[in-house]
């Protein structure tokens, strides 16, 4: 330490702190559990704009904030906010201030159109990085392909404790008995989750089904679409488009469905489908990215390619119609969910690799 005084670190992040997201929870709960244990841990908002058009930010942020951050041990940065922190983690680096990247999932890996300047701006950002911790093992991949350089990276999987579901073996196994076949889609409304895929491979299921949708609806135009989309496939009757939920009434659409099904284009980790674990939910997943970190294909859920709407069908199909194998990877997610690491540990974890960071070690 630096002296008697606590670790000091600066996070940077992109707009509102206090956003509804997975990543944004996540960067919640590391600054109060960081300060739990001591570290002095100041948040630092920088704008967040459709990307790219961060970039504008850059000059004013390369000469504007690097004094504010001058007395911190490390300055650790949502890599979300990379777009307009280019030339801030540069001034960082000759200033010999530390810069650690806190990676979710890259953008340039999702296929989007703007991947290609996703990569270049990426790639100048974690050049100029220290270190980056990086959520799920995939991430952690993908940063060190992408900085084309030797980077420190820490892997710190993010909680799983927003709710308590006090689901047991046996009741996974008497619901798996119920009908119809509940699926629920846990996240943003967005392109990425492949709720247009979902729709498709549902819509031809040899079996009754429901799906209810929930989390937030940032495009609204894209939300218009999947709404038309379900009257155009004839599904309108069977899908519940509920929103962004309270975790009470959450925990009531988990707990009774059968499975969660979210075949995205890419996750950094994918903590809904470890969220729908504790409830039993075997999780049809995307096999791009982190979901492999708690997805065990065939075992407590299923990893298919993006867009692949016949993979979908064939695996919500495999368990609305065999009830014994539903209520079997049910009792598989449930052990999964349960032998994932404490946050505590993951705190440690980062704690201790920021201390290296910052102090040479």
């Amino acid at each position: 330490m630096n002296g008697e005084n606590p670790l000091t670190v600066a996070l940077v992040v992109p707009g509102d702190p206090e956003t509804t997201s997975g990543g944004f929870r996540y960067d919640r709960r590391l600054v109060e559990q960081l300060r739990a244990t001591g570290v002095d841990v100041r948040v630092f908002s920088v704008p967040w704009r459709r990307y790219p058009l961060g970039v504008v930010d850059t000059l004013g942020l390369a000469t504007g904030v690097p004094n504010r951050l001058s007395d911190a041990d490390v300055v650790l940065v949502d890599e979300l906010a990379h777009p307009g922190t280019v030339g801030l983690a540069a001034r960082l680096e000759w200033s010999e201030t530390p810069v650690v990247a806190l990676v979710h999932h890259l953008q340039c890996v999702e296929g989007r159109s703007l991947a290609p300047v996703a990569r270049r701006l990426e790639r100048l950002f974690l050049q100029r990085c220290s270190a980056a911790v990086c959520v799920s093992r995939a991430t952690e991949r993908d940063v060190r392909s992408l900085a084309g350089k030797q980077i420190r990276t820490h892997r710190a999987p993010p909680p799983a404790d927003q709710f308590d579901p006090s689901v047991t073996p046996g009741d996974v196994a008497v619901r798996a008995r119920t009908v119809p076949f509940r699926v629920v889609s846990l996240g943003s409304l967005v392109p990425r989750k492949g709720h247009a895929t979902l729709l498709r491979a549902l819509t031809d299921l040899d079996a009754d089904w429901s799906l209810a949708v929930v989390g937030p609806e940032p495009e609204p135009n894209h939300a218009a679409a999947m709404r038309s989309l379900t009257a155009d496939l004839g599904v309108r009757s069977q899908v519940a488009f509920h929103g962004e939920l309270s975790s009470d009434d959450l925990t009531d659409v988990l707990r009774d469905s059968h499975a969660l099904a979210i075949p995205s284009a890419y996750e950094g980790f994918g903590m809904a489908y470890l969220e729908g674990m504790g409830f039993g939910l075997p999780a049809v997943a995307s096999s791009a990215g982190g979901a492999e970190s708690v997805v065990t294909d065939g075992e407590n859920g299923f990893l298919v390619d993006p867009g692949d709407v016949a993979g979908v069908r064939a695996a919500l199909s495999s368990l609305a119609t065999d009830r014994e194998r539903l209520a079997a990877m049910g009792e598989a997610a449930l052990a999964r969910f349960a032998a994932h690491p404490e946050w505590a540990d993951t705190v440690a974890g980062v704690r201790a690799f920021l201390t290296e960071v910052a102090y040479g070690g």
